[in-house]
């Protein structure tokens, strides 16, 4: 029987003002210290987000999306924080922000395939 990993996971939630505090589930981000595993998978909808927003500045999010995977990943463009270790990652991209890309507070669980883990999550989460 495979391991069952203690996993981490926050809800990646498109926030289009700040001060009213309403928010759109548009991914996943999944953390496991052991194997290390960072995972995020988001899907914009554009239909969904301007129904959601009409005046949303499309290349602003897209911009802030492509800066959140490149640190998951730890892309080189990730610059210093996407240098930084797996864990170091995961708790900057979920630490709170006020910003249109925002994170829910991190949850937990086990998980013995971290990969379909990220896709149920998504799958129950956000579509």
């Amino acid at each position: 029987m495979p391991a069952a990993y203690l996993f981490e996971y926050a809800v990646i939630r498109f926030v289009p003002r700040v001060e009213r505090e309403e928010f759109m589930n548009i991914g996943v981000i999944v953390f496991c210290k052991r194997p290390a595993f960072l995972r995020a998978r988001v899907q914009t909808d554009m239909s969904k987000l301007l129904a959601f927003d009409p005046a949303l500045d499309i290349e602003v999010l897209q911009v802030q999306l492509r800066s959140f995977e490149k640190v998951c990943t730890g892309a080189g463009e990730g610059g210093p924080i996407g240098a930084m270790d797996h864990a170091s990652r995961f708790r900057w991209l979920t630490a709170t922000r006020s910003t249109i890309v925002q994170t829910s507070k991190v949850h937990a669980g086990f998980s013995d395939d971290l990969e379909k883990t990220v896709n149920d999550l998504f799958q129950q989460l956000v579509l």
